[in-house]
């Protein structure tokens, strides 16, 4: 047991380590320790909340969700962008009890004046480095950029009729209108608009979607099918987090939700041209089983014993 407890250990502590003397590295090499980021005049906070609001500007809401910032520390800096004449808060039109955040044209001006700066910075580290090294760089960063990401993603619980649920089940639907032959019709059951007739309602059933930087990036759902078996639904992971674990770590928290509903058994079907689909199953535990439904696009069906 303790053998077995200190080969865990080891297995954290190795990358976590690495990710600290990267951290320690890089924020060094990347002017984040300057009182005056890349020479603008702003920390790195206030700078990085400039770039947010000139990339996509929105409403305060948004970009505490995009930036994981609490109110507090946003206002802050939200006050330092104002005084300095770089931002405006106002009323947002659509929904007078919500601020919209946006650049005035001094702030545009700045914005534009951080993005040259972040790009020379850039150009100047990578410039000592080979071709062949710097093709290295980009890759290992873009993969370790998803894995960060990816182990930073938050998944809860939602209303299956609340706008983050639609916009993930829109994706799901469209995914699964390119992706089978023949096209998807989901029919009025599988729309997020109607939870009680898809049964992914509280509090025989639950939805779950996983979001980064505010936006939805995976989601699914667990319904009921009777007394102890349940049932997971329309799973999806957005196309560019593929490959990060993601879609196992999701489907690990959906039967889990499903054991919390009272479940011993969970099912779920699929298509056969989700091939990447049926090999996560399998490799989750699951058994092939009889159908069980007359979903018209279902070819797969699979079943698990929760412990």
């Amino acid at each position: 047991m303790g053998t077995a407890g200190k080969g865990a250990a080891d297995d954290v502590a190795g990358p976590v380590d690495v990710v600290r003397r990267f951290n320690r590295s890089y924020t060094q090499r990347v002017g984040a320790l300057e009182d005056s980021f890349l020479g603008t005049g702003m920390p790195l906070g206030t700078a990085r909340l400039l770039f947010e609001i000139g990339t996509e500007p929105g409403t305060t809401r948004d970009l505490r969700a995009r930036l994981g910032l609490d109110s507090g520390y946003l206002s802050r800096l939200l006050r330092r962008l104002e005084s300095d004449g770089l931002a405006v808060v106002v009323p947002d039109d659509d929904d007078r009890r919500r601020r919209r955040v946006d650049l005035t044209a001094a702030g545009r001006r700045a914005w534009a004046d951080l993005e040259r700066r972040s790009v020379d910075r850039a150009r100047d580290l990578v410039a000592p480095l080979t071709p062949r090294q710097r093709a290295r760089l980009a890759a290992a960063l873009a993969e370790a950029d998803l894995l960060v990401r990816a182990a930073t993603v938050t998944l809860e619980r939602v209303d299956p009729t609340s706008d983050l649920a639609r916009t993930a089940v829109a994706a799901y639907v469209q995914e699964l209108d390119e992706r089978f032959p023949g096209g998807f019709d989901p029919g009025p059951a599988a729309t997020a608009a109607d939870p009680d007739a898809a049964g992914l309602a509280s509090p025989s059933g639950a939805f779950v979607v996983a979001t980064s930087d505010g936006e939805p990036v995976a989601s699914g759902g667990v319904r009921s099918l009777g007394a102890g078996v349940g049932e997971i639904k329309r799973m999806w992971v957005h196309p560019g987090w593929r490959g990060a674990g993601l879609g196992s770590r999701l489907l690990r928290h959906l039967e889990g939700v499903s054991r919390d509903l009272g479940h011993h058994e969970v099912r779920l079907d699929t298509n056969g041209s989700l091939t990447e689909a049926v090999a996560m199953y399998e490799r989750a535990g699951y058994r092939r089983v009889a159908r069980y439904n007359d979903n018209p696009y279902a070819e797969h069906f699979f079943a698990k014993r929760l412990g």
